[in-house]
């Protein structure tokens, strides 16, 4: 069994949810206009949003594009509306 160290990066997802008049919600990042969502509750879109950053991010980091978000300093300090994206580095 091998014993490996992976590495982590966290970045803060400033996010903004949009009830829908036709029911369910919609969720947008502030920052990063290729990074939307939507779900049947808030939990569901602030899940399926998580998501797609974390698949933007491994894109972006695969095409060598910058990430349009900043990363943690400090664990657990998080502005209101903002989402920790935790991704393998």
């Amino acid at each position: 069994m091998l014993n490996q160290t992976q590495k982590v990066s966290e970045y803060e997802l400033p996010i903004k949810i949009e009830p829908q008049k036709e029911g369910g919600y919609i969720v947008v990042c502030t920052q990063w206009s290729d990074c939307y969502a939507q779900g049947d509750t808030v939990d569901e879109a602030v899940l399926e949003i998580t998501a797609v950053a974390q698949s933007l991010i491994e894109l972006y980091k695969e095409e060598g594009l910058k990430i349009p978000l900043k990363k943690q300093k400090m664990r657990g300090v998080t502005n209101p509306l903002t989402v920790p994206i935790i991704v393998a580095a």
